[in-house]
């Protein structure tokens, strides 16, 4: 099988998805993560289109990459001109990139009605384009867009629209499925027609809007596509794109066709990971082969499998790829489940069934009641912990006070007062917030603050209430979940009960207490951060708890 190159376009259609905005600088971080891939090539943008692409490649050209080569993007020449007088053909020629991706119309339909010119000078315009480029000493990608719909509507006019990019001397001609609903029943049998009239090389650029991008780009490559566009984590606009996080490892892994080195197959989990940090998204728990619940396992039957053979319940070692298998504790727990979970915790429990017993029997206990161990590793961590004896202790409540006044000005102010043991110390404090734990957690940060100064990196990220027993109305019992983080990793503490305000102190006093334990434990071990925090081991600490579904209200 012929050599696969892979090409990102994180930079440019990643970028289109909805709640994404990549700064310049955004952008030049993501270059430098996907060089370190190992990705082939980097799309950078549309040059001269806007300030922040016009500054991305005057920057980009100062960067020195050892793996990846960057790639302007454009389209072909307006109807009726010379490609020389073209502004968005000379801006990818200063552009400085030495490649360029230039999309052009396949499609009969978007000729004549969008850019409302003839099929005769469409096809003018995809050679003259092509062929100005390469002149010019460009490195060219010809997109041909919507051209599995094209071919499938009118196909002599596709295989046309190809064979004048091909006899303009593009480098490889890139077919896109840019509405993303062709099957992958119906890809090999185009491509074999693609190749039949063209002899250049093919490439696939899937949309995923059937669910089918991976999928096709797969077969693609199986037809004989030498060139595979996508995204990280599928990012795009409307469903997104072929997500090259699942596309990577299944070439390499599923098909045997190295696209990486080994070494950078195994960074596959810190890219996703911190190009959905840059992003400013949740990464998705489930996501193949990269999720923190990839390699995940919650059944008892299946954990006790686990630890006799390790890949018995998994498709590949999900150290391939940077992640690691994972036990997820919940009502569902065995023995073995117990003894996995605290072997991650660098616990040896393997000789105290005793001590396993209890910390089980504890666990359903609480599950019983409304807890929910699998959104909370680090509630989960510090109970196994404590019922070893081994949770460090670093305060002492002796009570709490919360009050709101609404005044008649419709003004609601909320204090809360704390008085505690730290340090040896009795210490009382208030403070006022904007909510009852948000003063809450003020007054306590207020108490502790000079004994733990470690605590000014850690912050309450997102807080969320369900409510377990609707029936009950205000009397039912609320599970309170919170999600903290340092900066660099997050991690999920979960409260319960039938006072929300005591839930939510539950809840807050984990997730102080785990951030101060794994801070000193990492400073000591000469570490500026967390690192395998909540299940992710060398990746940068990155995880989000699995977040609740039904019920639920913000604030706090």
């Amino acid at each position: 099988m012929a050599e696969v190159k892979l090409y990102d376009t994180t930079l440019r259609d990643g970028a289109q998805r909805e709640r994404i905005s990549f700064s310049v600088a955004d952008k030049l971080k993501i270059v430098h993560e996907l060089d370190k891939l190992g990705i082939h090539y980097i799309e950078g943008g549309w040059p001269g289109s806007n300030p922040k692409d016009i500054e991305f490649f005057e920057r980009v050209k100062n960067i020195k990459l050892k793996n990846s080569k960057i790639v302007a993007f454009g389209s072909t020449r307006r109807k009726d001109i010379k490609p020389e007088d073209d502004l968005n053909l000379k801006a990818l020629v200063d552009s400085g990139t030495g490649a360029a991706c230039l999309v052009g119309k396949c499609w009969h339909i978007h000729v004549e009605r969008a850019l409302r010119t003839t099929l005769e000078e469409n096809l003018n315009m995809i050679s003259d384009s092509i062929a100005f480029l390469k002149q010019k000493g460009l490195e060219v990608f010809f997109d041909a867009e919507h051209f599995f719909d094209g071919y499938k509507d009118k196909p002599d006019y596709a295989i046309a629209a190809l064979k004048a990019a091909e006899s303009a001397g593009a480098d490889c001609l890139v077919l896109c499925d840019t509405n993303g609903g062709t099957m992958p029943f119906e890809i090999k049998e185009i491509i074999e027609a693609a190749q039949y009239n063209v002899t250049m090389p093919l490439g696939i650029h899937a949309h995923n809007d059937a669910e089918c991008a991976v999928a096709n780009s797969i077969i693609a490559v199986q037809a004989g596509v030498s060139q595979v566009q996508g995204t990280i984590n599928g990012y795009g606009e409307r469903c997104g794109n072929a997500n090259l996080c699942s596309i990577i490892p299944a070439l390499q892994l599923k098909l045997g066709i190295e696209v990486m080195r080994p070494e950078q197959l195994k960074l596959l989990t810190e890219a996703s990971l911190f190009v959905s940090e840059i992003a400013n998204l949740s990464p998705y728990p489930q996501q193949a082969y990269v999720g923190q619940s990839a390699f995940a396992h919650k059944a008892g039957l299946h954990t006790s499998a686990v630890e006799r053979e390790e890949l018995g319940y998994a498709h590949i070692d999900p150290g391939l790829v940077g992640n690691i298998q994972r036990v997820v504790v919940s009502e569902l727990a065995g023995k073995s489940t117990i003894i996995l979970k605290a072997q991650e915790l660098g616990i040896d429990l393997s000789n105290e069934p005793h001590k396993v017993t209890d910390i089980l029997n504890r666990i359903k206990g609480l599950e019983h009641v409304g807890y929910h161990f699998e959104a909370a590793d680090a509630s989960l961590e510090i109970l196994i912990r404590k019922s070893l004896g081994i949770q460090p202790h670093y305060f002492t409540l002796d009570r709490f006070r919360v009050i709101m006044e609404k005044r008649e000005d419709g003004k609601v102010a909320t204090e809360a007062s704390i008085k505690l043991q730290v340090g040896g110390e009795e210490v009382i404090t208030a403070a006022e917030g904007n909510g009852p734990i948000n003063a809450l957690d003020s007054a306590l940060r207020k108490a502790i603050q000079s004994v733990y100064p470690a605590l000014a990196d850690i912050e309450l990220n997102d807080f969320k209430v369900r409510v377990l027993d609707e029936t009950k109305g205000t009397g039912a019992v609320t599970r309170v979940l919170i999600e903290s983080g340092d900066g660099r990793s997050t991690w999920g503490t979960i409260g319960v009960s039938e006072n929300i305000i005591e839930a939510s102190w539950h809840a807050l006093v984990d997730s102080i207490e785990y951030g101060l334990m794994h801070k000193r434990v990492h400073e000591e071990n000469g570490f500026n951060g967390f690192d395998g925090i909540n299940g992710i081991n060398g990746v940068n600490g990155h995880s989000t708890p699995a977040e609740t579904k039904s019920s639920e209200t913000g604030g706090g």
